[in-house]
């Protein structure tokens, strides 16, 4: 090797060393960016010559050194929680799937930063506005197979008609015995106990239904069903309209012994402007087991009351709150006390992750270095768990990264020794013909 390729070599060792120190520099400048994978700089040897020894041995003579590449370290960051239920963080393998413009390019990319908003359309975004991806939901709750843009602030629920009332109660079997006809437009004198039960039409509407009932004999009861006319199709406001009647039997142990029902069940109502409805009416022989918060009803002495009333149907209601679990699973809870699935994540997973390029903004892109995409559900797969209301933090590690730049400055100051020392030989040899 020449003096003059000495000088070269230091050259090139200062220069690996300064990128590798811009390696590093980015490292710390990102330890507080959510997300964010430290780099590291690979450096390889130079050569470029081949020397011939005296004894006809061959040795190779290098030239210096060069950044060979730089490699995103992939080590799962600390998880901090934030109280935010859209922030969302990956515990194990993945990345999150964002779709939009960036750094020029448009299309998928990949983050590990989970800071995500709904935006004025309802669309779960990231503070640059590109859509996070996933699989909807329908109406129904039934999670779509094709992943696409996961709009769930505008979500609603749409109101239910109500089918079922389940009416646990208490008639005291003290109350005067009226064995006169039950008198529609004077309910109150013939009958020994009333309850209103609200009731949703197909439309949302909410329709009070009174519930007479008249004490016929020990232990047998009638009930009348009856709403305004002005709230039934066909109807004449201010008259009661009938929806449903029966009778209640009860044992001399004051059980409820037979159920009678003069309409149905079930019995069909059609509220104004609404589609017609099917209601079963029930007091108690059914109340375990369709919508399960019944008690039954009973004949005991101490008063009649009303012990519970359950019923199926809910008006529309608008989304207040939203749930992420650990599967990605997207529930949303209505003001009508609805809920509901409305999506779920998508996750991505690549062969040769730490090659992916880095766009800016914390998102990288797959290149021809990195396998495609396997996309599915977290927790599964070998895709990470979700952590709702957490965020991943950066995995650079200041110790390493100081013990590092101490290192490359080292490196740098050696290479520059180098140079200084070469170009003094030169001077020696300069000054022999002097």
């Amino acid at each position: 090797m020449s003096i003059f390729s000495s000088l070269f070599t230091g050259v090139s060792g200062m220069r690996s060393n300064e990128r590798g120190f811009g390696v590093i520099g980015d490292n710390i400048a990102n330890m507080n960016t959510v997300g964010f994978k430290g780099s590291r700089a690979i450096f390889a040897d130079v050569l470029n010559q081949t020397v011939l020894g005296s004894a006809g041995v061959t040795a190779d003579l290098g030239q210096g050194s060069i950044v060979g590449g730089i490699q995103n370290v992939m080590t799962q960051g600390s998880l901090l929680q934030t109280g935010v239920t859209t922030d969302l963080a990956i515990g194990g393998n993945g990345f999150f799937i964002l779709e939009g413009k960036a750094g020029g390019l448009e299309g998928n990319f990949y983050t590990r930063n989970g800071q995500f908003r709904i935006d004025n359309e309802g669309f779960l975004t990231n503070a640059s506005g590109l859509y996070l991806q996933g699989f909807p939901a329908d109406e129904q709750g039934n999670i779509n197979a094709a992943m696409s843009r996961l709009q769930v602030g505008s979500a609603q629920s749409p109101p239910v008609p109500t089918t079922e009332v389940d009416l646990g109660l208490n008639l005291d079997p003290n109350e005067p015995i009226n064995a006169a006809p039950f008198d529609p437009a004077n309910p109150e004198t013939t009958s020994a106990f009333s309850t209103s039960v609200p009731m949703y039409d197909s439309l949302g509407n909410s329709h009070d239904v009174e519930i007479y009932f008249q004490h016929t004999g020990p232990g047998q009861w009638n009930w009348f069903a009856q709403i305004d006319g002005g709230d039934i199709e066909g109807g004449t406001p201010g008259t009661p309209f009938s929806i449903t009647s029966g009778s209640l039997i009860y044992t001399t142990d004051g059980e409820l012994d037979q159920e009678i029902h003069n309409v149905g069940p079930p019995a069909p109502v059609q509220f104004l402007g609404a589609t017609t409805q099917d209601l079963n009416l029930d007091f108690g022989s059914s109340l375990t087991t369709d919508l399960g918060d019944g008690t039954g009803s009973t004949s005991f002495a101490g008063g009649s009351t009303v012990n519970t009333v359950v019923q199926n149907g809910f008006g529309a209601g608008s989304l207040t709150h939203i749930t992420v679990n650990e599967s990605g699973r997207i529930d949303g809870t209505f003001s009508n006390g609805d809920n509901r699935v409305l999506g779920g994540l998508a996750v991505a997973l690549f062969q040769g992750q730490d090659a992916l390029r880095a766009v800016g903004g914390n998102l990288l892109s797959a290149g021809p270095e990195v396998s495609e995409p396997i996309i599915g559900n977290p927790n599964a797969g070998g895709r990470g768990l979700i952590f709702s209301g957490s965020l991943e933090q950066s995995n650079v590690d200041l110790t390493n990264e100081f013990t590092q730049m101490i290192v490359t400055q080292r490196g740098f100051q050696a290479s520059s020794r180098t140079v200084t020392t070469g170009n003094e030989m030169l001077t020696e040899l300069v000054n022999l013909i002097r």
